[in-house]
């Protein structure tokens, strides 16, 4: 059983009618409606294993009602839609739950499948978006990166290169008890608690693909 929540209802029609005609034997829609906050009564109204939800609904967003989904009914599982390329929206769908993504700009003719796909328990991605996401996931987070300056940086990559405390206070041109206490304030700033996770984070930010003096974009 499927659901539709869009304020769209050109889309809403035509997205119901593709699902009978190409998809009949495998989705039934179940009903549809254009406000975020009834959406959770409708997915358990109807019963149903899928939520197909326009992330672009005011006044909250679509963003609200897949979490709202998700948070009473965590089994059905949610395709965010998208009118527009703002993969900034996109993200906060798929933090907020939702198991997959597609721009309603999609060929009809290959909608279906990835709906399938979804409701068989995979997740659905367009590349673009794929791509931003694991370019996100390489970088520090803001807030981190605000509270850390060129020189932190440095000291970072170097010490998760496995640098002795010698070695790093020659890079820095500081001396050995110094280095010590940078190494032991980075790592409190970082929150990790010694320097093999301060290099796992490293790995995962990216840092080691830069060379020791080159700061994070």
């Amino acid at each position: 059983m499927v659901v539709d929540v869009d304020d769209h209802d050109l889309f809403a029609r035509g997205l119901a009618l593709l699902l009978t005609t190409n998809a009949g034997d495998r989705f039934e829609v179940g009903g549809t409606t254009t406000h975020v906050e009834e959406a959770p009564a409708l997915v358990e109204s109807c019963a149903a294993d899928l939520a197909l939800v326009d992330l672009a609904m005011p006044p909250l967003g679509g963003a609200a009602a897949i979490r709202q989904i998700k948070r009473r009914h965590p089994a059905t599982r949610v395709l965010a839609l998208s009118g527009s390329d703002d993969l900034e929206l996109a993200e906060q769908a798929l933090r907020a739950g939702a198991d997959g993504y597609l721009t309603k700009s999609a060929d009809p003719e290959v909608l279906v499948a990835p709906l399938l796909t979804v409701a068989a328990g995979f997740r659905v991605l367009e590349g673009e978006l794929l791509d931003v996401l694991l370019t996100t996931a390489r970088k520090p987070p803001e807030a981190l990166l605000d509270a850390l300056d060129s020189q932190d940086l440095r000291l970072w990559a170097l010490l998760a290169r496995g640098l002795e405390t010698q070695d790093i206070a020659n890079r820095m041109l500081v001396s050995e008890r110094t280095a010590k206490r940078m190494v032991a304030s980075l790592l409190n700033r970082i929150g990790a608690a010694n320097r093999v996770e301060a290099a796992g984070l490293a790995g995962a930010y990216g840092l080691l693909d830069q060379s020791p003096g080159e700061c994070p974009q």
